[in-house]
């Protein structure tokens, strides 16, 4: 029996386990209690690596289709023939001929957090794609404005808060999201016995909003108007912190533009009364500390970037910016910065930005469609499913069916990778070493840990690392020829001095570039993890890169977005969907959810995680459903502009009246995919009801919330 030190890299926990092997098998996964963020806490998700690795499903060796069937070879093939189809598109079609989508698990993986920078910056073309563009962007964008950079996110202090107002975030399931805060119940929990408060607002009354002291609902895609009135109440009310605002540009700019969202003016289109709302707004400036935290409930939705700028705005009027139990910037170990990039082109058919050296996915089905110059005809995948994770899946689905060439680097065959002309499986990733170089930094506290492989490669297997380097030397190659032909000078691979390294070398070099003085062996001799203490003031000093050194309140793209939301306010609508008019009673507001036994699309094939209820469900309030005479269990029907789907009505209070919900990430079970498990509770994909025409006002993600849909009885359906 051997005895491995790991961090669960399934989400953004963190969370330390010490797993148990025996050979080749895992005997045991137990939370390590020496483990100075997670303190021994774990999800179900963490028991779910055993599936994982065990999966008989698991792609492990490459495959090449040939004529609608599939073919084993070995790895020198099938990188030459991906290498090969993806060269060859770009030579008739340019560089943007073939795009890219990298999917969340990348983030959480170290060989392909390090290796993907140089193989797309290879790949080239503006037909950059991720799942950042999903859920994420608005956030990034909102921090790129205020503080210089769009990695310069802070997190909160939830261990040291009093006060935490929480929007469209359901951290006690997400365990943070952006804020890397294992076992967040936990902290809640204290926070709440240290006589804070935690309030939510949400138009489900979610795991967070249950164990909150106070939970409001708010009707979805009104978030910007709540925020809003919440600032200019702690303005009219005195509460502003002007000692705190020396390194602020732009105060008075932003509350002169929030003057005519007053809480009594919003009441009636957010369905939070406005004394309620002048409560809070005292609540949060005059408690010893505070923090408003708010996430992927409130960027998938029309003014996503707004929200999120608001959210920080009320921290840092209220003087709670860099300041103990407030909104914090992390002191990692490993070090990185990107200040990003905004508005340098546009998507070629609906004219979108690029934001962070990306466009939004939402664009992506369309870039496909559309002949002209510059049409995407291939398409490179890495760890994702758009698919099921897009906006308007169905219409990306078939786009994705019709292009001339497709890799996918994916241990699975989903409802994406069916598509590919080649994949690439990585091993999995209990057989590379691992360190958290994004999530260390949105930490709640600071740590640093690297664990070893818990298992030894299987023979042949390769990581992400190996498999995008060797993609890069054999494109470099392909490139080479083609200029020595038409009598160029010869091409050296770019990437060759990267790829010369190794994952832990890179780990290794970031931390010598680091403030802590920890070196490798360190780490090694702490397998559980180092402490490197609470977060601290002074922060800013390092995450502001505006040339003034200030924090930037005044933006013409916020501007802009307070302007269309006044305008449409003062119309009875916000982002599209009506307040002021009576609705039929057959239309809903839809939004998502999240479970703890699941994580996006893809851990639907772990037989641990999908056992008990069904939990693909469609939420709605029993008074809603009197009104339509629909009986809990009954399958239904729910359409939208984009689509239809059938699913189990489940009939509960725990959504507000007029909004139904509908988690995200299923529908599986397709022709052509290899997930059977998964097939046997398919669900539906929430995404083929959101619209890809319908997007965020600055960064152009698709919108997952609020969406206006039709619900009905199936014909002859019963529970």
């Amino acid at each position: 029996m051997t005895l491995h030190h790991r961090t669960c890299n399934l989400c953004e926990a963190n969370c330390g386990l010490l797993i148990e092997t025996e050979g080749s098998i895992i005997t045991s996964i137990r939370g390590d209690e020496a483990d100075p963020l997670s303190e021994g806490y774990l999800c179900p998700k963490a028991f779910a690596l055993k599936d994982l690795y065990e999966d008989p499903e698991r792609l492990r060796a490459p495959l090449i289709r040939e004529g609608g069937q599939w073919r084993e070879v070995g790895w020198q093939e099938a990188v030459a023939a991906a290498a090969a189809g993806l060269h060859a598109l770009q030579q008739r079609g340019g560089k943007s001929a073939v795009a890219s989508y990298v999917g969340n698990p990348s983030a959480h993986n170290l060989p392909a957090m390090t290796a993907l920078a140089p193989w797309l910056r290879l790949l080239g073309g503006s037909n950059r794609y991720s799942a950042s563009s999903v859920d994420q962007f608005p956030k990034m964008l909102a921090c790129y404005l205020l503080y210089g950079a769009q990695l310069s996110v802070p997190v909160p202090d939830v261990d040291r808060s009093d006060y935490m107002l929480i929007l469209g975030a359901n951290p006690v399931v997400s365990h943070g999201s952006l804020m890397t805060a294992p076992g967040m119940k936990r902290r809640l929990a204290r926070l709440r016995k240290r006589g804070g408060k935690l309030l939510v607002i949400d138009p489900r009354r979610s795991e967070t909003a249950a164990a909150a002291d106070e939970h409001l609902f708010i009707r979805p895609g009104t978030d910007a108007l709540f925020l809003a009135a919440v600032i200019n109440a702690v303005a009219s009310e005195g509460f502003i912190d002007a000692s705190a605002l020396e390194r602020v540009e732009g105060v008075e700019h932003l509350l002169d533009s929030l003057s005519p969202f007053t809480a009594e003016a919003v009441e009636g289109a957010t369905e939070i009364g406005a004394s309620q709302t002048r409560r809070i707004a005292k609540e949060f400036a005059t408690a010893a500390s505070s923090v408003c935290y708010s996430r992927i409930g409130v960027c998938v939705q029309s003014y996503g970037t707004l929200v999120s700028y608001l959210s920080d705005a009320l921290n840092i009027v209220c003087g709670r910016l860099d300041r103990p139990g407030g909104a914090m910037f992390s002191s990692p170990a490993v070090t990185y910065s990107s200040k990003g990039s905004y508005q340098r082109w546009k998507s070629r058919v609906r004219g979108l930005d690029e934001f962070g050296g990306e466009l939004p996915i939402a664009v992506l089905a369309e870039e496909i469609e559309t002949s002209g110059q510059g049409q995407v005809r291939g398409l490179f995948t890495m760890a994702g499913n758009p698919v099921l994770s897009a906006p308007n899946g169905a219409r990306l689905e078939k786009a994705i069916a019709g292009l001339d060439f497709m890799v996918s680097v994916d241990p699975w065959m989903n409802e994406t990778t069916c598509y590919a002309d080649v994949i690439l499986p990585p091993r999995h990733s209990l057989e590379n070493p691992h360190y958290s170089i994004v999530f260390h930094k949105l930490a709640v506290r600071n740590t640093a840990k690297f664990c070893k492989p818990v298992f030894e490669p299987v023979a042949h297997a390769l990581s992400e690392w190996e498999i995008l380097g060797q993609l890069c030397a054999e494109l470099s190659r392909l490139r080479n020829e083609d200029a020595v032909a038409a009598g160029a000078e010869e091409i050296a691979d770019p990437t060759a001095p990267h790829f010369a390294m190794s994952p832990e070398m890179f780990v290794s070099m970031l931390l010598g570039a680091g403030p802590s003085g920890l070196t490798m062996d360190d780490l090694l001799e702490h397998p559980s993890g180092i402490d490197l203490g609470e977060l601290e003031s002074g922060g800013l000093d390092r995450a502001v890169f505006h040339d003034d050194g200030r924090v930037h309140l005044s933006h013409s793209q916020i501007d802009a977005e307070l302007a269309r939301l006044l305008g449409e306010f003062e119309s009875g609508q916000v982002g599209g969907v009506g307040f002021a008019a009576p609705r039929d009673d057959s239309e809903f507001l839809m939004i998502g959810r999240r479970s703890l036994r699941s994580n996006n699309s893809w851990m639907h094939n772990c037989p641990s995680l999908m056992s008990g209820r069904d939990r693909c469900t469609l939420l709605m309030h029993p008074v809603d459903a009197g009104r339509l005479g629909l009986e809990d269990g009954r399958t239904v029907a729910v359409g939208s502009r984009a689509g239809k789907v059938e699913v189990r009505l489940e009939i509960s209070d725990e959504v507000m009246e007029g909004v139904v919900s509908l988690p995200h990430g299923f529908g599986h079970g397709r022709p052509g995919t290899r997930l059977s498990v998964a097939a046997q509770r398919p669900g539906v994909s929430m995404n083929d009801l959101t619209d890809d025409a319908v997007t965020e006002g600055l960064v152009g993600n698709g919108i997952l919330t609020g969406v206006p849909v039709r619900v009905s009885a199936c014909a002859g359906a019963g529970s």
